[in-house]
């Protein structure tokens, strides 16, 4: 059982949406919040803050086309797509206009989600958000070969071994994802992990995530956002952080001692920050 399907008060369901299979996790109580994770990931990623955040809202935690339990899309020339069926999910839960909180390609959906749909996403959290680094070559470059090799898969197998080891928790997890590797809790390892042995398209999301360059556009996001990013991120720099905060017109929040994958890294930080963010800009429903 994933760290996951292991939180209580999340239900696992899916449904179909323009030909494909979406699966997703849907629990809590309260307002609306859609939470979408990052490229190579899952619903599972959200393992850390998915049962903190159940406690005060409605969750919504798609699989991205391609990954987990969701069905791979045709070749995408962007990330439109993959927001257009995340917001057709929430929109049948009836979970619309909500937040969303975005990690990493996620952040990116989230940005195409407020751009193509501004009347369903009322707030953004854009947590080690792609879109601006990813756009250059080197970012191509490895984005396809970390597609093409997979190396999550062979690691997804193993991971109660990765969580138990402090030596294998930071050669898979030290420098390019957490600062702090021996931070994240054996949940957050199961989490990080679970889902890659059953995805079928990483690769078609990283091309449409190297292919999408939203910065011309964040102009026209209107409701309020809130860019989160982890002061040590080797994948995606501060740098990035900073500039989509400026074309935002949005707050920065920069977590210290803290990598790419913050959520998990520094999950009560990074509840701090949203639960704070979301208490000043969302209504009670």
């Amino acid at each position: 059982m994933t760290a996951a399907k292991s939180q209580a008060g999340l239900e696992e369901r899916g449904v179909e949406v323009r030909g494909g299979r979406v699966r997703y996790l849907v629990g809590g109580t309260g307002p609306p919040l859609v939470l979408v994770h990052g490229l190579g990931g899952s619903a599972a990623n959200w393992c850390e803050l998915a049962p903190a955040l159940a406690a005060k809202r409605r969750l919504l935690i798609p699989d991205l086309p391609g990954h987990d339990g969701s069905d791979a899309l045709p070749c995408a020339p962007n990330l439109s797509p993959f927001a257009d069926r995340v917001v057709e999910v929430a929109r049948r839960e009836g979970m619309l206009p909500a937040p969303f909180i975005g990690h990493s390609l996620g952040g990116l959906v989230a940005i195409r989600a407020a751009i193509r749909h501004p009347d369903a996403v009322s707030a953004l959290v854009l947590a080690a958000s792609a879109g601006i680094s990813s756009t250059r070559r080197q970012a191509r470059y490895a984005l396809a070969i970390l597609a093409l090799v997979k190396p999550g898969r062979r690691l997804a197998g193993r991971r109660d071994l990765i969580a138990r080891s402090h030596i294998l928790r930071t050669l898979v997890f030290g420098y390019w994802g957490a600062a702090d590797p021996q931070a994240l809790s054996a949940a957050a390892v199961d989490g990080l992990l679970s889902g890659w042995e059953r995805h079928t398209d990483t690769i078609g999301a990283a091309r449409a995530l190297v292919l999408d360059d939203p910065r011309g556009e964040l102009g026209s996001v209107h409701c309020p956002a809130l860019v989160l990013w982890g002061a040590r991120d080797k994948q995606l720099p501060v740098s990035d952080g900073i500039e989509l905060a400026r074309r935002l017109r949005a707050p920065l929040r920069v977590i210290p001692s803290c990598g790419h994958l913050l959520i998990a890294e520094r999950p009560a930080a990074c509840l701090d920050a949203v639960e704070t963010f979301l208490a000043r800009v969302t209504p009670d429903r």
